[in-house]
C-alpha cells in the first residue's frame, strides 16, 4: 500500500455540501448464514481471499469484514464487502453493510434458509437496502431436483421483502458453474443503481484501523456522503480528535479525492489507531455533534417475540458502531410488528445525521429486533407527560422539509439556528437547504438575524413582542411615576443571557451580539407598529403617561418648595423625601416622585448627587456674571462671599457647574467670565 502526499485544498462549497454533482459508485455486500460459502464465492469471483486473520484460517469461519474489488464483464469495477455469518459476529455484519447498494444473499443449496439468513435479511431491510439477488451456493453437493425444491422454498421465504421476485442464481464456487451468469446479473443490477449526489459533509464510518510502518495510522471504510481531498483537515467523532489527510487510496489505488460510495483508505496524520477505532466517524470539522440522545423512527420486527417496554436495554447499531442504550417512549410498550416514534438514551455518544439508518438488537439473548431512521440527532430529553413533545416526532418523520425547518426553529427559540445547525438537524444541505430557507424568508415565516446567517421563527418573534408588551405593562403598573423602563433591563428580562439553560452561541461575545441584534429587531418592530416609544435609554408603551394623584401632587410640590427655600444649601435627596412624604408612603415611592421632578427639570443634579432648584441656580449665575463684569477675576474666597458663605461641599460643584455652562473659564486658581458668541 502506497500513499502520496500532495496537498489539494478542498473548496468550501464541497465542504458545506452545496455541490450537487453525480458520481456512480457501487458497493456489493454479502449476507447469509455461517458456512454457506460467502467467502469462497467472493474468492471465486475476485481472486481475493477476504479471510486475512490467522484465527479465520484456523477456524474456517469469517470473523472480521473482508474487502475485495470485482471487475464486471462491462468493465465496471465495484467494491465487495464480505461479512461474517456466525451469530456471534452479527455486529460486524451490521458494520459491513453500512453503505451497501446491492446485497447478495448467499444460501447454501444443501441447507436452505437458516437463522442467520433470516436475521441478515431483516438487517438489510432495516438499513434501507433496496436492491439485491440470491446466490444459491454449493450446488455441486446436491442434485437438480433438490436445487428446484430449495429454490421454491427461498422464493416463498422472500415474499413481502425487497428481494421478492429477484433472481435466484445457482452456482458452484468449486466447479465454477453459474459464476458467469452471476457476473452478468450483477452487471445488470449495477447499471440500475442510481448515481449518488455529492451532498452533505464528508463522512466515513471507520470499520478498520491499523498502523503502517513509514506511514502511520490508516483507517478504512465506505464513504457515505460528501467528498474530501488529500491535505484537508478532519475531525474524528465522537471524540473530537483532529487530524489531516496525508493520503487516500480507493480499491488499492492512489487518489487525490475520496467520493461517496467507495471503499476508501485514509492515511491520517498525528493520530493513533486507538483514536480512530471501529465505530468512530471521520468527517469534516464542525459537521457533526455527538449526542447521548437520539430521536428514532422505529420498526419493531414481528419476530421480536415479546413487547418492547419503556427503558428496555438494547444494543444500538449505527454506521460501524455498537452502543448500549435504553429505549424511551411515551407509551408503556410497543407490540411486535408495530411502528413507533421513540428516543434512545445511550451510554456513549454517537455522531449521526437525520436519515441515517440504524439497527437495534436485544440485550439478551442477542438478536435483531428492529431498526429504522434517525429523526433528530441532537434532541433534548422528551418527558413522557408531554404529549406535544412526542407529536413532534411525527412531523420529523412525515413532514415536508419546510415543516421540519420551522419545527427546529420554533424549538430553538430566540437563539435561532445557523445554516450549519439547520443542516445537522434536518439533513438538508447546499442548494436544497437554501431553496427551503428562501421560501420561508419570502413568506416571512422566518427572519434572518443580523448578518451572521442565523434564522429565527417569526412565531418566536411574535412571542417576544407579546412578552415585551407584557413586561412593559407590568412595569408601568408597578412604577407609574417613571417615564419608562431602562432598555437594558427590558433586554435582560426578555432575553436572559442563558435562555432555557443553554447559551446563545458557542462564543460569549457572539452571544451578546446576537441578543442585542434580536432585541433591536423586536423594539424596532414594536415601534413601527406604534405600540412603544423607544429613546436612547428608556422604552415605554405609547399609552403610558405619568399621572399623579392629588396626594402625590402635594408631595411633589412640597419637595420642590423645600429645594427652592433651601437656596444654595439644599437638603440631601433622601432627607428631602422623608420630610415631605406621608407616613404611609415608602421611601421608594417618594424617590419616584423626586425622580419625576428631575426628569421634568424642576430639580437639577450636580456632582456627587447634589440637587438644586433651577431658579436658585439661575440667580447664582446672574450674581457671578454681575460680579465678573465689574471685576476681572474671581477666586474661591470671592465666590464664597457672593454665595453667602457656602461650604466647599456646595461651592466646588457649583463652580464646576458654571464652567460646564460656559459662564466661567478656569485659569489656574481663578475664574474669568467666558466670552460668549
Amino acid at each position: 500500500m502506497v500513499f502520496t502526499f500532495s496537498v489539494y485544498q478542498l473548496t468550501q462549497s464541497l465542504v458545506q455540501g452545496s455541490a450537487e454533482l453525480d458520481t456512480k459508485t457501487v458497493i456489493i455486500g454479502t449476507a447469509g448464514h455461517i458456512d454457506h460459502g460467502k467467502t469462497t464465492l467472493v474468492k471465486a469471483l475476485t481472486g481475493t481471499d477476504t479471510d486475512r486473520l490467522k484465527e479465520e484460517k484456523q477456524r474456517g469461519i469469517t470473523i472480521e469484514l473482508g474487502f475485495a474489488r470485482l471487475d464486471l464483464p462491462s468493465g465496471t469495477s465495484v467494491g465487495v464487502v464480505d461479512v461474517p455469518g456466525h451469530e456471534r459476529f452479527v455486529k460486524n455484519m451490521v458494520a459491513g453493510v453500512t453503505g451497501v447498494d446491492i446485497v447478495a444473499l448467499v444460501i447454501a443449496a444443501d441447507e436452505g434458509v437458516m437463522p442467520q439468513t433470516r436475521e441478515h435479511l431483516e438487517i438489510c431491510q432495516l438499513l434501507g437496502i433496496r436492491q439485491g439477488l440470491v446466490v444459491l451456493t454449493k450446488t455441486d453437493m446436491v442434485d437438480q431436483e433438490w436445487i428446484e425444491l430449495v429454490t421454491e422454498d427461498i422464493k416463498e421465504f422472500l415474499q413481502d421483502t425487497f428481494l421478492e421476485d429477484v433472481p435466484v442464481i445457482p452456482v458452484s464456487s468449486v466447479t465454477g458453474e453459474g459464476l458467469k451468469t452471476l457476473l452478468i446479473t450483477l452487471d445488470r443490477l449495477v447499471l440500475n443503481v442510481p448515481s449518488r449526489k455529492i451532498q452533505g459533509p464528508f463522512r466515513l464510518p471507520v470499520d478498520r484501523s491499523f498502523t503502517m510502518k513509514g506511514f502511520g495510522t490508516v483507517v478504512t471504510g465506505t464513504v457515505i456522503s460528501g467528498t474530501i481531498d488529500v491535505g484537508h483537515e478532519i475531525t474524528v467523532y465522537p471524540s473530537g480528535v483532529e487530524s489531516r489527510i496525508r493520503g487516500i487510496q480507493i480499491h488499492g489505488k492512489e487518489s487525490e479525492k475520496a467520493l461517496p460510495g467507495l471503499r476508501t483508505a485514509l492515511n491520517l496524520q498525528g493520530v493513533t489507531k486507538e483514536d480512530v477505532q471501529r465505530g468512530t466517524v471521520v468527517a469534516i470539522p464542525g459537521s457533526l455533534k455527538p449526542s447521548y440522545l437520539v430521536d428514532l423512527e422505529l420498526f419493531y420486527l414481528s419476530g421480536a417475540g415479546r413487547p418492547l417496554k419503556h427503558r428496555m436495554p438494547v444494543r444500538f447499531h449505527v454506521g460501524t458502531s455498537e452502543v448500549m442504550g435504553r429505549i424511551l417512549m411515551k407509551q408503556s410498550e410497543i407490540s411486535p410488528g408495530s411502528k413507533a416514534y421513540v428516543q434512545i438514551q445511550l451510554e456513549e455518544p454517537v455522531a449521526v445525521l437525520p436519515g441515517d439508518r440504524y439497527v437495534i438488537r436485544s440485550y439478551s439473548p442477542i438478536r435483531t429486533i428492529g431498526g429504522g431512521r434517525i429523526l433528530n440527532p441532537v434532541p433534548r430529553k422528551r418527558k413522557r407527560s408531554r404529549q406535544d413533545l412526542w407529536d413532534e416526532l411525527k412531523i420529523l418523520a412525515q413532514g415536508s422539509p419546510t415543516e421540519i425547518i420551522q419545527l427546529h426553529l420554533k424549538k430553538a427559540g430566540p437563539r435561532g439556528l445557523s445554516s450549519t445547525e439547520l443542516s445537522l438537524r434536518t439533513g438538508l444541505y447546499g442548494k436544497g437547504l437554501e431553496r427551503e430557507i428562501q421560501g420561508l424568508l419570502s413568506s416571512r415565516a422566518i427572519i434572518r438575524s443580523g448578518s451572521d446567517d442565523r434564522f429565527i421563527s417569526s412565531k418566536v418573534i411574535d412571542r417576544l413582542m407579546d412578552s415585551a408588551l407584557e413586561i412593559l405593562e407590568k412595569y408601568h403598573r408597578e412604577k407609574p411615576l417613571l417615564q419608562g423602563m431602562p432598555k437594558e433591563e427590558l433586554k435582560s428580562r426578555l432575553l436572559p443571557s442563558n435562555p432555557s439553560g443553554r447559551p446563545w452561541l458557542p462564543a460569549a461575545d457572539s452571544s451578546r451580539m446576537a441578543a442585542q441584534r434580536l432585541f433591536k429587531k423586536v423594539v424596532d418592530l414594536l415601534e413601527k407598529e406604534g405600540k412603544i416609544n423607544a429613546g436612547k435609554e428608556f422604552v415605554r408603551l405609547t399609552s403610558h403617561k405619568v399621572r399623579l394623584k392629588g396626594e402625590e401632587e402635594a408631595v411633589k410640590r412640597n419637595i420642590e418648595s423645600a429645594f427652592l427655600k433651601a437656596g444654595l444649601s439644599p437638603p440631601a435627596r433622601e432627607e428631602a423625601v422623608k420630610k415631605n412624604i406621608p407616613e404611609r408612603y415608602s421611601v421608594d415611592e417618594g424617590m419616584e416622585i423626586f425622580d419625576l421632578l428631575v426628569r421634568e427639570g424642576k430639580l437639577i443634579r450636580l456632582k456627587d448627587s447634589i440637587y438644586f432648584h433651577p431658579d436658585v441656580l439661575e440667580r447664582m449665575e446672574k450674581d457671578v456674571t454681575s460680579y465678573l463684569q465689574k471685576n476681572e477675576e474671581m477666586g474661591v474666597p470671592e465666590f464664597r462671599e457672593i454665595t453667602g458663605g457656602l461650604s466647599r461641599k456646595f461651592m466646588i460643584p457649583l463652580l464646576e457647574y458654571l464652567d460646564a455652562r460656559k459662564v466661567t473659564i478656569r485659569i489656574g486658581d481663578k475664574r474669568k467670565l467666558r466670552t460668549r458668541s
